[in-house]
């Protein structure tokens, strides 16, 4: 590893307005652009619980900063319940873009859900399998993708969730990235940002991980950092709670003990990094 291109990067990546939302690189996202991240997140059809996470997770400044357009084809690595497949799913079909959900078998059902409750707006996303092991299993094709995001999931792979000898697969995953996009494509990361002063043990067991790690990762793939931002920056977290990430909103894995503190606390301080596959 290049341990000095890694500090020059970590540096930069600190080099944020302290209340402001971009660093290193201005919004990709042209005016139409952002009108149509906008409608897309005023969806009426979208779940009430997840509009009520906006104000954390701020869908149309972190689409229009990793410059989403409407018709890219994007990757949705990890997509969980399908919180921003909400948004991307009618925001890419309007503009005749396409949209992946790449998940492992165990991760894609809530997307299957969405798309059998309501097919006219989610039934044209496709699934495939990440991080893919197996040969036989549905891969999204080499070198079709614009753009691929995928939010607060590092930190598992590094951790060896779900996997049943815990090994750290995060380098494969930013490989099997790496592979899906174009050359030119961007990468979009949001992570739970653990200090850098902190024990690099923690990334194992806090669900946080270190911006140095995640730049090292991408490095080692062979992504150029673009730029960074503080949209997703919570100042309110120190990051050093009992049950780690899960103790803040929305897990709240302490129930109802203390849950006023933590509820005012709101949701993780997050890292927003944007990479490029080199043309």
């Amino acid at each position: 590893m290049r341990q000095t291109f890694i500090r020059a990067l970590l540096a930069a990546a600190a080099i944020v307005p302290a209340a402001g939302c971009i660093s290193m690189e201005k919004d990709a996202a042209a005016p139409a652009t952002r009108a149509a991240l906008a409608a897309a997140v005023s969806n009426p059809l979208r779940t009430p619980a997840n509009v009520a996470r906006d104000p954390y997770r701020h869908p149309a400044e972190t689409l229009a900063f990793f410059g989403v357009g409407p018709d890219d084809t994007v990757v949705e690595v990890w997509p969980g319940g399908g919180w921003y497949t909400e948004i991307l799913a009618p925001y890419l079909a309007g503009g005749g873009g396409r949209l992946y959900a790449a998940a492992p078998d165990w991760g894609i059902g809530g997307i299957k859900k969405m798309k059998e409750a309501n097919a006219p707006v989610y039934g044209g996303v496709l699934t495939a399998d990440f991080p893919a092991f197996d040969a036989n299993t549905t891969r999204v094709p080499e070198g079709i993708a614009d753009v691929v995001l995928t939010f607060r999931n590092v930190h598992n792979w590094r951790m060896g969730y779900r996997r049943d000898d815990k090994k750290d697969y995060a380098p494969e995953a930013f490989r099997q990235i790496y592979a899906m996009l174009k050359p030119g494509g961007i990468l979009g990361i949001v992570d739970h940002r653990l200090p850098e002063t902190a024990s690099a043990e923690r990334e194992r067991t806090s669900g946080y991980i270190k911006t140095s790690t995640v730049l090292a990762l991408a490095d080692q793939a062979g992504f150029e950092l673009v730029g960074t931002s503080e949209i997703n920056a919570n100042p309110k977290d120190t990051t050093d709670w009992p049950n780690g990430v899960w103790t803040l909103p929305p897990t709240l894995a302490l129930k109802d003990q203390d849950r006023a503190k933590y509820v005012a606390i709101g949701e993780s301080d997050r890292m927003t990094l944007k990479f490029r596959k080199p043309r």
